[in-house]
């Protein structure tokens, strides 16, 4: 029985999606006037960029909240080779950390309005927990 209902919860659970083109998810974002998070990560070698995919970004008070509040961009750097990303994707990403991230910080996360003004910063792996997190982008929220 307990199974039957969490799989039918699982159907009620808007996705969430993160964009690999911050331009597009800026035209988006004018459209629907929501905030985007940008987060810079090191999917396949940073330590606290693992853990904080897996422990807030992925969590689910924050997908709850991203799904309906946010607009998702991640500029991934992978270093293996099994990993590595399109060469339109590597563009699109070094272009996006010139403006947002000029000193390569990992993690660096990044919350912005439509029209690409920071509201708020999180250098390294924030110290809050996921449902402290999505409390603080709330409080953010126009």
């Amino acid at each position: 029985m307990k199974l039957l209902f969490v799989a039918l919860l699982g159907l009620f659970i808007i996705p969430v999606s993160w964009m690999g083109d911050f331009n597009e998810a800026q035209k988006q974002a004018k459209a629907t006037h929501k905030q985007i998070l940008i987060n810079f990560s090191g999917s396949d070698w940073c330590g606290p960029c693992i853990r904080l995919r897996k422990e807030l970004l992925e969590s689910e008070s924050f997908e709850q909240y991203a799904a309906t509040n946010l607009l998702l961009v991640r500029a991934d750097f992978p270093r293996q080779k099994k990993n590595q990303l399109a060469k339109e994707q590597i563009k699109l990403n070094e272009s996006l950390a010139e403006v947002y991230n000029k000193d390569g910080k990992f993690p660096y996360t990044i919350l912005v309005d439509e029209n690409g003004k920071v509201l708020k910063t999180w250098d390294g792996f924030p110290e809050e927990s996921a449902v402290a997190f999505v409390s603080e982008l709330d409080k953010l929220k126009k």
